[in-house]
C-alpha cells in the first residue's frame, strides 16, 4: 500500500494576506471557517510586532508563538469580504 499524496493545496491553495497593522505578508489557506493555516516568511516574521514581542519573552514557553491578533483579524476580514476563499466556497 503506497502513501497517498496530499492534495489539499490543490483543492484550497495558499493565498497571500497582508496584515493591516504591520503590513507583514503571509500565505494563508482557509479550508473552513474554523481552520486556518498560515505560512510565515522570514520578512513577515521580522515585521510582526506581536511575533517579535513573543520572542523577547522569558520562561519555558518564550519561543512559543500562538499567533498575531492583528493578522488573525486581517485574515478574518479578507475571508468575510470574499478576498480569501474558504474551503468549498471556491469556484
Amino acid at each position: 500500500m503506497g502513501v497517498r499524496p496530499d492534495a489539499r493545496l490543490l483543492d484550497v491553495p495558499m493565498e497571500p494576506v497582508t496584515c493591516r497593522r504591520c503590513r507583514a505578508r503571509v500565505e494563508v489557506r482557509k479550508s473552513s471557517w474554523d481552520q486556518t493555516s498560515v505560512q510565515w516568511h522570514e520578512d513577515a516574521a521580522r515585521s510582526c510586532a506581536e511575533r517579535r514581542a513573543g520572542a523577547r519573552g522569558s520562561g519555558p514557553n518564550a519561543a512559543v508563538f500562538a499567533g498575531c491578533s492583528a493578522l488573525r483579524d486581517s485574515i478574518r476580514r479578507a475571508a468575510v469580504r470574499g478576498e480569501l476563499p474558504v474551503g468549498t466556497e471556491r469556484d
